[in-house]
């Protein structure tokens, strides 16, 4: 596994329109996403930026949806032992909702909770010489900044750094709202978290685009909803988060 344990590794959004999907994410942030597979039952749709592939589409079908699943994009981690990782979860208060499964080709994994809700993947790929760069803190279509909101800062501090040994050398002051907790994977700045009572504990991950405002045009022409931004952020970049035609929440970040 070249990348380091605790590397986001892959993101997928799980999303009731697949091909509604494809034609938002497409025309806001320039991926290409894949046809519908000929394969009954196998629809996952692959996500490219232009120099690689990044995550994928999932469709929820109706048994899913019975089941509580809603439109969210997910971010899968990386880990050495998948079945150890759910195992320490559990012990640490977290809960598992699927796996851990093999999925031929791809690897082992298994969808998981913190203990505050928010949802998450940990997987062990396949290809054992391959190396994931769907995170890239610069690169156009692939993510930026991994960005927890949790009701308890502490306690997902305390969560998320046993399981993958992430750490927090460095805060931000916030003023009321507290302090902006980076997080690494050594020396890798991955993201940060933020606490929020009134809020769910959710994660939420920044792609890259060419251009912030060309961005906030197509998610308005493509049927989607700004919620905040844009909004210039530390270095001189910009961001928005908004939620597309199906209800996933997204967040943007790049270039005016």
């Amino acid at each position: 596994m070249p990348n380091k344990q605790g590397e986001f590794i892959w993101y997928e959004l799980m999303t009731p329109n697949i091909d509604a999907a494809k034609t938002f994410y497409e025309a806001v942030v320039g991926w290409k996403i894949g046809d519908a597979s000929a394969t009954p039952g196998m629809d996952y749709r692959m996500i490219s930026a232009p120099d690689a592939m990044v995550g994928g589409v999932m469709p929820i079908d109706a048994d899913m949806a019975a089941h509580g699943a809603r439109p969210i994009w997910v971010g899968y981690i990386g880990v050495e032992d998948v079945d150890a990782m759910v195992d320490r979860s559990k012990a640490a208060g977290g809960a598992v909702h699927m796996g851990p499964v093999d999925i031929p080709g791809a690897g082992r994994l298994a969808m998981a909770t913190d203990p505050q809700g928010a949802l998450f993947y940990v997987m062990r790929g396949a290809v054992e010489d391959g190396t994931s760069s769907a995170f890239s803190a610069e690169a156009v279509g692939h993510c930026a900044w991994n960005e927890l909101s949790t009701p308890d800062q502490r306690a997902a501090h305390a969560f998320y750094e046993g399981l993958f040994g992430w750490t927090n050398p460095e805060s931000m002051p916030m003023g009321e709202m507290g302090d902006y907790r980076f997080l690494y994977v050594d020396a890798l700045r991955i993201g940060a978290t933020v606490e929020r009572k009134d809020m769910p504990a959710a994660w939420l991950h920044y792609f890259t685009v060419a251009s912030i405002n060309a961005a906030v045009e197509a998610v308005k022409a493509g049927g989607g909803t700004i919620l905040m931004g844009p909004h210039e952020v530390p270095g001189g970049g910009h961001i928005i988060i908004g939620t597309d035609p199906q209800g996933a929440q997204f967040a943007l970040t790049g270039p005016l």
